[in-house]
């Protein structure tokens, strides 16, 4: 899976878009959904939305470890991030907003939080499984950040082989979007419902042939997506340090928590 720095522009925009409406990504955008544990309320937060209870306390610690502007006004926070319910902690979220809308290490940190635990792992499975097109990691990623991964039961519900079983790439991904798309536009919630627009853009793309993602404007909820970098550069961060296996949580995306555990008979 070889992408150049102008497909992965385009992936980081349009997924920009699909999570928080804009290009360049709304940093210190905060939602709040009960698709916590046992439905509970819980705070989504940054650029691609990362969960209370999934890894916001991660993000936290990096900025922290960053010297954010916020850094010490924060710290607090890090041990308590998922153990302590924080969805109503007023000075809490204020300082989640601050830090995305004021300061550019928060931005940065978010860079890379989202790009080692997120766009990584996707384009290390898209890599294990034999895809190489750019769409194809597009529509990876775009199922890592919002459901957490590769949906095992959608994939159960079609029956093309993966380019590294022997199946024909473009036929796989045209498939696992059409039933995520269908998965999603009727489903009994109806905020899951309304964000089948992922899976609707995707598949316009799938059918215009857009496979190198050199079509362009990509039309992404409504907003017009190119490969033009957008902003000043943000300052650099440190790396994320090694930690044991089960130190991140895995993400599960809004709304579909609760869902993937009981498609999954867990």
């Amino acid at each position: 899976m070889r992408i150049t720095p102008s497909q992965r522009l385009i992936c980081d925009h349009v997924i920009n878009v699909f999570e928080t409406g804009t290009i360049k990504g709304k940093y210190g955008a905060i939602s709040i959904y009960d698709d916590g544990p046992h439905n509970i309320r819980q705070i989504t937060y940054g650029r691609s939305q990362t969960t209370e209870y999934g890894n916001l306390g991660k993000l936290i610690e990096m900025y922290v470890g960053a010297a954010g502007k916020f850094a010490g006004e924060l710290s607090p926070y890090v041990k308590l991030i998922g153990k302590v319910a924080l969805v109503d902690n007023a000075p809490f979220k204020s300082l989640l907003r601050r830090a995305g809308m004021e300061d550019p290490i928060m931005g940065a940190t978010q860079d890379k939080f989202f790009d080692q635990l997120y766009f990584e792992p996707a384009r290390k499975w898209a890599q294990t499984n034999g895809f190489t097109l750019a769409l194809s990691m597009l529509v990876i990623y775009d199922s890592f950040i919002h459901s957490g991964s590769i949906l095992d039961f959608l994939r159960s519900r079609f029956g093309e082989a993966t380019p590294k079983k022997g199946g024909d790439e473009k036929r796989w991904i045209s498939q696992y979007v059409d039933v995520r798309n269908k998965w999603l536009s009727t489903h009994a919630k109806p905020a899951l419902r309304s964000s089948a627009y992922r899976t609707r853009d995707l598949l316009r793309e799938i059918k215009r042939g857009n496979w190198d993602l050199a079509m362009l404007p990509i039309v992404a909820n409504g907003t017009p997506v190119d490969d033009r970098a957008s902003g000043a550069p943000k300052p650099a961060v440190p790396a994320i340090p090694k930690a044991a296996p089960d130190a991140l949580v895995p993400f599960v995306g809004e709304f579909e928590q609760k869902d993937l555990v009981v498609a999954s008979g867990g």
